[in-house]
């Protein structure tokens, strides 16, 4: 079965065009398959306002939020979950970040313009990518074409400049080699000061970012290839309004040897196969780059992640399975101490987590219209933390209770000793095609269980004001998400649109709380959340087409008859574009409502102590954007984000902290200019 299915993640320029096409240097939204995934949006390339990290530009994508800390450091939501309830795998690989308080997600380890495809997931559509992930998957890869007979080098320079910031950033991806191989070689140098909100106020949002990769890669074919490739990723004088510590820091070096054949190798269809090691150091302190407080602390951190997977597709009666073994290891130790090295809190006490799974897919054809689409997944869990035995030092923390085991035993009765699960998930999805050939009707089940990660088992920091410590769970059982979800993809004359609506029913959700001494502590609760999310695209003529997206979801604590909190209001976005051969123009309009389903009180009882700032008020930007293809190698974009300077915040930022307002702020007005040269 074979149709078209389009999913609108937002025009040019930080706003994808909906009427890009595959041969374009813009995003296409349009792809072609064989067998279509519901509710994911491809991104090829990019054309963005320049400095931006890639979980900005996700949160362009209907459906997906993010909280901003700062300048650097978005963390992304699909579907009102985000975290370790969302896959991202950059390049093939898992980074867990090196902050518990998570400065330094896995999207800010991947600047945006060294990707060629990333491909958004909304929701459990596959069970390929690891266990979990019941919010999506968002997936970043670098996507290296066979160099044709007589093609010896290519290459891309790009340069932007933003005002607001006054940021700057340079790329370059050049590649040498022939039909059998190649190396390339991708870098980029960003430099970012701090930013203004629409009221003129001073955002401490200011870093320094240096990327580079080298990929080696053997393609004896045009089905078949080997990629090795080794990437350096260092991040410096980051700067957080709201988390009391900066980041001197954060350096990522990962490894990946990746395997691929489209051709058939004995009884498979196709075979895929990658192992990869990312090893995270960080750095958070609260003197360096700031005026230090009563006391000068620092804590250095790291996140070593190990893991591969194979994956291989057979045809058989049935249909065509998918059957993949996978693996991944994490160790995660933090630590804070004094400037001079006195020991007052192991935050991570030496965490371990380690995941071993497998599954099956089939995709079975009912008839010329229908098909099913079965899989199920099993995955073994062992987890445990090595160091939760020492302890601070007297001098810099309360002795004894601040020991990790100390913590866990008086908050829920337990040791940090080894645990081991046996999680089961699967997945059952209807498709049928309809009449017209152009649109297909989907109907889909799921059950997904996520493990805890390392924070919500093991962390165990103390706090000088309240909450006095933070510390987690290690007995917290795995969140299990039962989803069932209804869709359409529809294409007519001039007409595109997607459309779904879903319910997450969720046993033993994973709740970060405060209790009655104002604690913050790890607890299961049962949730829901219900939600849709609606696409349509319009081309008026050939030259002019608009866009129109919308989103919502609704998150209760069942257990306690409240909020979830750190939940998106309904959002949307409505864009106008232009283009001919030459010119590429457009306006964009993002809206919020106001967030009124808040959790401010927590389980504390104590106002203003839960984990939302407030009642977010609704806002709405409009943005400006344009590129002009000056030959057939160069092109020149330029662009106007938050034109009328409009001063706001996004519900999921994070608290302020400076005193002048609750939530970090987005940008005021910026002009942007970027330049792209291809040879």
């Amino acid at each position: 079965m074979n149709f078209r299915y389009t999913m609108v993640a937002a025009a040019v320029f930080g706003v994808l065009s909906p009427t890009s096409d595959a041969s374009d240097q813009l995003a296409p939204i349009e792809v072609t398959a064989d067998v279509p995934e519901p509710n994911q949006t491809r991104l090829f390339t990019f054309e963005t306002s320049p400095v931006q990290e890639s979980a900005e530009v996700l949160r362009d994508v209907t459906g997906v939020s993010g909280a901003r800390k700062g300048g650097h450091g978005t963390d992304p939501s699909i579907r009102g979950l985000t975290e370790t309830r969302l896959n991202v795998l950059l390049d093939g690989a898992y980074i867990h970040g090196g902050c518990p308080s998570r400065m330094d997600p896995p999207t800010s380890y991947a600047p945006i313009s060294t990707f060629e495809e990333v491909t958004v997931i909304k929701g459990m559509q596959s069970l390929e990518y690891g266990s979990g992930g019941p919010g999506g998957t968002v997936l970043l890869d670098r996507v290296t074409d066979r160099f044709e007979a007589g093609e010896k080098f290519r290459g891309l320079l790009e340069a932007g400049y933003r005002s607001n910031s006054r940021a700057w950033d340079v790329t370059a991806d050049v590649a040498a080699g022939t039909e059998q191989g190649f190396a390339r070689f991708v870098g980029l140098r960003s430099k970012s000061k701090d930013y203004e909100d629409g009221a003129g106020r001073t955002v401490r949002s200011s870093y320094r970012q240096v990327n580079g990769t080298t990929i080696f890669g053997y393609t004896p074919s045009d089905r078949e290839r080997l990629e090795f490739s080794v990437e350096r990723n260092q991040t410096k004088g980051i700067l957080f309004p709201g988390l009391g510590m900066d980041a001197p820091y954060a350096n990522d070096t990962g490894v990946r040897l990746k395997y691929r054949n489209k051709g058939r190798i004995g009884p498979f269809a196709s075979l895929k196969g990658e192992i990869y090691r990312t090893a995270v150091d960080h750095l958070m302190d609260n003197y360096t780059l700031r005026t230090p407080g009563a006391m000068k602390l620092r804590a250095p951190s790291e996140s070593n992640t190990t893991g591969g997977r194979i994956v291989g597709e057979l045809d058989s009666a049935a249909g065509r399975w998918k059957l993949g073994v996978d693996t991944q290891y994490n160790y995660r130790d933090a630590r804070r101490e004094t400037s001079t090295g006195v020991l007052q809190s192991v935050i991570w006490p030496g965490a371990r987590i380690r995941q071993a799974g497998l599954f099956a897919e089939l995709t079975h054809p009912l008839d010329r219209n229908d098909r099913l689409v079965a899989g199920l997944r099993y995955d073994h869990v062992k987890a445990a933390a090595d160091q939760s035995k020492v302890n601070a030092d007297p001098a810099a923390g309360p002795a004894g209770v601040d020991m990790p085991a100390n913590l866990y035993s008086s908050l829920y009765g337990s040791t940090a000793g080894d645990r081991t699960e046996h999680n089961i998930g699967g997945l059952l999805r209807f498709e049928h095609a309809l009449a017209d050939g152009r649109s297909t009707l989907y109907a889909g089940v799921s059950y997904t269980v996520r493990t805890a990660d390392a924070t919500e088992r093991y962390i165990a920091a103390w706090m000088s004001m309240a909450p006095k410590v933070r510390v987690g769970n290690p007995d917290i059982a795995p969140e299990k998400h039962h989803q069932a979800e209804l869709g359409l993809s529809w294409k007519d004359d001039g007409w595109r649109a997607n459309a779904s609506v879903y319910l997450n029913r969720v046993s033993d959700y994973i709740l970060r709380d405060r209790n009655a001494a104002r604690n913050e502590v790890y607890r299961n609760i049962d949730a829901t959340l219900y939600g849709g999310e609606l696409n349509l695209v319009r081309h008026w003529s050939p030259v002019w087409s608009s866009s129109l997206g919308i989103a919502y979801v609704h998150a209760q604590n069942d257990t306690d008859k409240r909020p979830i909190a750190q939940t998106p209001p309904l959002d949307g976005s409505l864009s106008l574009d232009y283009r001919n051969d030459r010119l590429e123009a457009g306006a964009k309009v993002k809206a919020a409502a106001t967030q009124t389903r808040v959790d401010t009180v927590s389980s504390s009882g104590v106002a203003g102590d839960g984990l939302d700032a407030r009642k977010t008020p609704g806002w709405a930007v409009l943005g400006l954007y344009g590129r002009y293809h000056v030959s057939e190698t160069l092109d020149l974009a330029l662009g106007i984000d938050n034109v009328f300077d409009h001063t706001y915040a996004q519900h999921m930022n994070l608290e302020d902290g400076d005193g002048n307002t609750v939530q970090v702020n987005e940008p005021g007005r910026a002009l942007w200019l970027k330049l792209s040269a291809m040879f």
